[in-house]
């Protein structure tokens, strides 16, 4: 029997259906960082471990994401490298069209420094600073994702452990601190920092969700 194309859009439409949900992008956007258990999924996406687990299936029965057991724990992962890429086009087009999250963006980074001094980085920026040696880049996210992959060249400096660390960055050139993604408020975080402190700075204005999306690679 002759497949109808409304039939391939209906199974299409499972993908949507499993990213409907705002808990589920934040589960995504976290494996993005690094394969984690649900108890740790469900702490840093603010739900239950039964709630996390639930949502989690979703994500599993679209394709989206696999387990795998490690001990007593199951342990979660994305299933394709092209999954930030997906997150990352949601965002722009969402951005682009949505009046809304740009005055959600706006309420997010309310208290960012007006100024040119926490002016965000493009990607294409930071890749000419990169290359030319004209930075130092600074990883604020915890160390265990960090230790999962970061940026070439990339220093952890998680921001609750920055103001102990102050010593050792250097005062005569930029730095540039990153995180998660664009909804992430680790990167300004620090940056409002190390600006309080004397320091030239700005932020990668994605983070690594958006490295990876462009397929660029990861230093371990």
């Amino acid at each position: 029997m002759p497949v109808s194309r409304q039939e391939l859009f209906d199974v299409l439409s499972q993908l949507g259906r499993a990213l409907a949900n705002g808990h589920r992008l934040a589960l995504l956007e976290h494996l993005a960082q690094r394969d984690a258990p649900v108890e740790e999924l469900a702490k840093a996406s603010g739900l239950s471990i039964a709630n996390a687990s639930q949502h989690l299936q979703h994500l599993r029965r679209a394709g989206l994401v696999t387990a795998r057991r490690d001990g007593r724990q199951r342990v979660y992962r994305l299933t394709d490298e092209r999954i930030p890429r997906l997150l990352t086009l949601l965002q722009e087009v969402a951005e682009t069209h949505l009046a809304e999250m740009e005055r959600l963006m706006g309420r997010l980074f309310a208290d960012d420094d007006a100024g040119e001094t926490l002016e965000p980085m493009t990607r294409a920026e930071l890749q000419r600073a990169l290359e030319n040696g004209e930075v130092t880049l600074l990883d604020v996210r915890p160390n265990a994702e960090y230790q999962a992959g970061h940026l070439p060249g990339a220093l952890n400096a998680p921001v609750a452990e920055l103001e102990s660390m102050l010593s050792a960055l250097p005062r005569d050139r930029e730095i540039v601190a990153y995180c998660r993604g664009v909804y992430c408020t680790f990167s300004h975080d620090a940056a409002r920092l190390l600006h309080e402190r004397g320091f030239q700075v700005r932020c990668y204005q994605a983070g690594i969700l958006e490295w990876r999306a462009a397929g660029l690679p990861l230093a371990d």
